[in-house]
C-alpha cells in the first residue's frame, strides 16, 4: 500500500481548523442548473480535480490530547456525491420559513452554510470537500460543494469552480493548470524573507493595541446575544449602468472597489446609529490575496488558504461623502499593505482569534464580532461562457459561513457580466434577517447615490 502523505497545518490553517468548529470558514459553492447532472459524470469531474489539487483529496487530522491538526494526503481520490430528490428538498426548504421570497437557492446555499461536518469534538478524521445534488422545483438541480476553509480560500473557490465546469463538459483545457504532487506548503513557510520580522517587544505593543482597540469599536445593534447560532444571507445586485458608473469612480480615484463598498458599509452603519453626528470608531476587515507576494510566488492553481488580513480602524462622524470616505479608508489600507503589516501581524492575529474563539466575554457581549464588516481586496471578475451555457448554468453563489467569530457582515463581492452581485454572510439571530436586509439596502443605496 502507498502511505498518504501530508504535513502539520500552519498557523492561519490552524486559526480555521479552531474557527470552523464554532460556525465560521464552513466554504460553500452553489450552482444552480436547468439541465440535471449525471452524478456519475459529476464525481468523475471531482475525481479530476481531486488528482489535480492533493489538498482536496485530503483529511483533516486532529490530535484531541494536544489540539494539533495535520492534513493527511490520500493517493487515490475517494469523494462521493450525495443526492436528494425534490421531496427531501422541499421540505428542507420549507423548513427555513424565515427568508421569504427567497429563490430555492439562496435557501440551499443557506442551509450548507450551517451543516458543520466539523463540529463534533470527538471525530479526529474529517474529510475536506463534499459534494451534493438537490432536485430543486421547476425542473432544475442545485450542485453544491461545501469545504473547509483551511483547505479553500476564494481566490481556490473560483478557480475550483472554473476547473469544475471545464471537468464537466469533459474539456481538456484543465490539463494545463494541474499542480499534482504533494500538497502545497503553508502560507508561513512561503513569506519572502524578512516581510513578516517582528522584535518581540513591537509583537506585545501590537497584540496590547489590537486587544484595546477592540473594546472601543462601535458595532451593529445585537439583536439575541444567547441563542445558539447559524449563518443567514442576503444578497444585492447592482445593475451595469450602476457598477459602471462606481467602477468608473473607483478607476477615477485610484481605488479599489473593496473600499468603496467598506466606505458605503461604514456610513450605513452610522445611519443605524443615534444621534448620526456622534464620533464612533469602526473595523474593517480587509482580506488580501498573497499568492503573487510569497516565494516561490503560487498561481491561482495552488489550492488552499493563502488569504491574509489586514484590520484598519476609522472614526465615523455622520454625514461623510462616499468617496472621500473611500479613498480615506483605500489609502489607509494600501498604506498598511505597504509596510507589510499583512504578513508582519498575521501571527497576532491569529493569536487573537484563537484566544477570542477560547474565552468569547473578550469580546462585546461574547459576540465574537471582530469587526463591523470585512470586504476582498480584488473582485471577482466573470463572464458567461459556453461552458457555463453547456451544463445548464443559470445562476451560482459563493460564500463562507461566519456564525463564529467574525465581522457582523462578511461581502463576497463579484462582477458578473458587468453587473455588481454581493453576497453577504452575518450570524443569526445575533442579527436579524430583517435588520441586515435593512442594512444591506441602506448600503446598496448609499452606492447608487455616490455613482449619480
Amino acid at each position: 500500500m502507498v502511505e498518504p502523505q501530508g504535513r502539520v497545518v500552519g498557523s492561519t490553517e490552524h486559526g480555521w481548523c479552531s474557527a470552523v468548529p464554532g460556525g465560521t470558514g464552513i466554504v460553500v459553492l452553489a450552482i444552480l442548473t436547468s439541465k440535471p447532472p449525471e452524478t456519475s459524470k459529476l464525481e468523475t469531474a471531482l475525481h479530476k480535480l481531486q488528482k489535480s489539487h492533493p489538498i482536496l483529496r485530503s483529511r483533516l487530522h486532529c490530535d484531541i490530547s494536544t489540539k494539533s491538526f495535520s492534513f493527511s494526503t490520500s493517493p487515490t481520490h475517494f469523494i462521493k456525491v450525495k443526492t436528494f430528490n425534490l421531496l427531501s428538498t422541499l421540505t428542507i426548504l420549507e423548513t427555513n420559513s424565515s427568508a421569504q421570497n427567497q429563490s430555492p437557492l439562496h435557501l440551499i446555499l443557506e442551509h450548507e452554510l450551517n451543516q458543520n461536518t466539523w463540529s463534533d469534538s470527538k471525530m479526529i478524521v474529517n474529510d475536506i470537500l463534499f459534494a451534493t445534488v438537490y432536485a430543486v422545483p421547476d425542473a432544475k438541480w442545485a450542485i453544491v460543494l461545501r469545504l473547509h476553509a483551511a483547505a479553500c480560500d476564494r481566490t481556490t473557490a473560483v478557480s475550483l469552480l472554473k476547473e469544475l465546469l471545464v471537468a464537466m463538459v469533459g474539456d481538456h483545457e484543465m490539463e494545463a493548470g494541474q499542480v499534482k504532487g504533494e500538497i502545497s506548503l503553508a502560507i508561513e513557510d512561503l513569506v519572502p524573507e524578512g516581510k513578516c520580522k517582528k522584535s518581540l517587544w513591537v509583537r506585545g505593543l501590537d497584540l496590547l493595541a489590537y486587544s484595546v482597540t477592540s473594546f472601543k469599536l462601535t458595532n451593529l445593534k445585537f439583536k439575541d446575544a444567547k441563542s445558539a447560532r447559524c449563518s443567514q444571507v442576503v444578497r444585492f445586485q447592482l445593475s451595469q449602468n450602476e457598477t459602471q458608473k462606481i467602477l468608473q469612480g473607483c478607476k477615477t480615484r485610484e481605488i479599489k472597489l473593496c473600499s468603496a463598498l467598506g466606505a458605503a458599509g461604514l456610513i450605513a452603519a452610522q445611519t443605524t446609529k443615534s444621534p448620526l453626528n456622534k464620533h464612533r470608531k469602526y473595523a474593517i476587515v480587509n482580506l488580501t490575496d498573497c499568492r503573487s507576494l510569497l516565494h516561490p510566488p503560487l498561481s491561482d492553481h495552488h489550492f488552499g488558504f493563502y488569504h491574509s488580513v489586514i484590520i484598519n480602524t476609522h472614526v465615523i462622524k455622520g454625514g461623510e461623502n462616499l468617496w472621500e470616505l473611500a479613498k480615506k479608508v483605500y489609502m489607509e489600507f494600501a498604506n498598511y499593505k505597504k509596510c507589510n503589516r499583512h504578513f508582519t501581524d498575521m501571527a497576532d492575529l491569529n493569536f487573537l482569534m484563537c484566544k477570542a474563539i477560547e474565552n468569547p466575554s473578550l469580546t462585546s457581549s461574547s459576540s465574537l464580532r471582530t469587526s463591523i464588516l470585512s470586504v476582498f481586496e480584488d473582485s471577482v471578475i466573470e463572464y458567461s461562457d459556453n461552458k457555463k451555457k453547456e451544463i445548464g448554468l443559470e445562476d451560482y453563489m459563493g460564500c463562507a459561513s461566519a456564525h463564529g467569530i467574525a465581522p457582523s457582515i462578511a461581502i463576497f463581492d463579484t462582477i458578473r457580466d458587468g453587473k455588481l452581485d454581493c453576497v453577504c454572510v452575518y450570524p443569526s439571530p445575533l442579527h436579524s434577517r430583517e435588520q441586515m436586509q435593512d442594512f444591506v439596502d441602506k448600503l446598496k443605496g448609499v452606492l447608487i447615490d455616490g455613482c449619480n
